[in-house]
């Protein structure tokens, strides 16, 4: 049952069809011109001659750029809205996506990947930004989940898609590496235009919602954020210094190692461990882990916010299994080892969300935009760290067994800072406890919600 008026629910019930398939779609582009690289190594080293070490240092540099430039955009979506200014981020990427095509040289792929990361910089936290204009507090875990149908969706038909396009090799006088670049990119800004015309900035802008359930959805948004504001930073430069949102961030940085350590390199594994060239066979068993992540996230999501459990049961338990699987992928049969990369998938995509949901739980107004982009930035530079951690520790410490323990390592290490994280800190003092649908009453006129006395 909701915990909200029936108006509310209805509103979110429609903000859910109309935004989130958008939202999910964008978000499917931005992973697969973000991970589509790791299709491409064994080819396009072939054909470029480009090194492992290069290619773990432009498969990273992507975060660095990404990094620097995410705050600044969250505070322009803030401002101008995301309709403009999400829309603008997916044309510019998919055409420095397609652009990709001709990293030829390790200085151009370098700086292609750098490009990338200016391009997209501030997507993934002006999502969840706009997630906040539209779901309270109580339901956003779940729809911080539904969004990450789009990541999982986009590792469950990247490989094929990916995959088949390297098997075009050849036609037209392209390489396949060429054509996925180009063909995936291209599609980035089609989605984008298309985006422009389907995104809708805040409640009162939405002519499929009548004024009454865009009332009822602001007062009880606006009702969270006055309560939120008490103990939120509310400039930028006060969020860059909360120790709250530094944890959160340093938190986030370690488990991005373990997650992007291994989905970089998981086709190459994959192929490893089928003894097959990285194609469209490898592409769909690299899909297998995303597949069943799809639906573990639609439930633990439920879950969480049902209970209103975030960190002890959550996040902290799901990181702990996440390290756990990676550790055991580097041991076993074929099955066993996709079977723990799947599991793994799938208790790191569920906690990405409530860990999303606990933070903006604790920020609200500037705050949220720069504690949500600070937290990403910073987290997703642990996806610069990634590849060259994982290529170091397998040259020199014992093969890719030992890269997985460093990855799973650091998966650990962040459970264990969330399990005893400050007592101060655990308390939700930004979650508004909704009062019980049966004693909620509607404004007349207003929309408001008040509780009955």
């Amino acid at each position: 049952m909701s915990p909200y008026s029936t108006l509310v629910t209805a509103a979110v019930g429609k903000a859910r069809w109309r935004l989130l398939p958008m939202l999910i779609v964008m978000y499917i582009m931005s992973i697969l011109d973000r991970v589509n690289v790791g299709f491409a190594k064994s080819a396009l080293q072939i054909d470029t001659g480009i090194s492992d070490s290069a290619f773990a240092l432009g498969a990273g540099i992507f975060f660095v750029s990404y990094a620097l430039f995410e705050v600044p955009s969250n505070v322009i979506l803030s401002r101008v809205g995301p309709r403009i200014w999400l829309s603008r981020i997916m044309v510019s990427w998919g055409l420095v996506a397609s652009a990709m095509m001709f990293a030829t040289t390790e200085t151009s792929f370098y700086a292609l990947r750098f490009l990338l990361g200016i391009a997209e910089a501030g997507f993934y936290p002006g999502v969840l930004l706009t997630q906040t204009y539209w779901f309270p507090a109580q339901v956003r875990a779940q729809a911080n989940g539904i969004l990450l149908f789009g990541f999982a969706g986009a590792l469950v038909i990247g490989g094929p898609v990916s995959g088949a396009l390297l098997d075009m090799h050849g036609i037209g006088g392209l390489k396949g590496w060429e054509w996925m670049f180009l063909i995936e990119g291209v599609m980035a800004v089609v989605v984008g235009l298309v985006a422009f015309f389907v995104i809708v900035d805040r409640p009162q802008h939405a002519k499929w919602l009548t004024p009454a359930e865009q009332n009822a959805l602001q007062a009880v948004l606006d009702e969270e954020a006055a309560k939120k504001s008490v103990h939120s930073p509310q400039t930028v430069w006060q969020t860059l210094r909360n120790p709250k949102v530094m944890f959160f961030a340093l938190n986030f940085f370690i488990v991005q190692i373990a997650a992007y350590g291994l989905i970089f390199y998981l086709p190459t594994q994959v192929a490893q461990i089928m003894g097959q060239k990285i194609g469209l066979t490898v592409g769909l068993v690299t899909s297998i882990p995303w597949l069943l992540a799809l639906f573990v996230v639609f439930f633990v999501t439920r879950w969480s916010d049902r209970h209103h459990e975030r960190r002890r049961v959550t996040v902290a338990s799901l990181y702990t299994v996440f390290g756990v699987c990676v550790c055991l992928s580097a041991h076993g049969s074929p099955i066993f080892a996709i079977a723990a990369l799947s599991v793994g998938a799938s208790t790191y995509l569920s906690g990405t969300p409530i860990f999303y949901a606990f933070l903006s739980e604790r920020l609200s107004g500037l705050g949220i935009a720069t504690g949500i982009a600070l937290v990403n930035s910073i987290g997703n530079l642990g996806g610069f760290v990634a590849p060259s951690l994982r290529t170091h520790v397998e040259q020199h410490h014992g093969g890719s067994a030992a890269g997985l323990y460093a990855l799973g390592s650091a998966a650990l290490l962040a459970a264990l800072m969330l399990a005893l994280m400050p007592r101060g800190w655990r308390t939700v003092v930004a979650a508004t406890r909704a009062v019980p649908r049966e004693r909620m009453a509607v404004r007349e006129g207003a929309g408001g919600i008040l509780p009955k006395a």
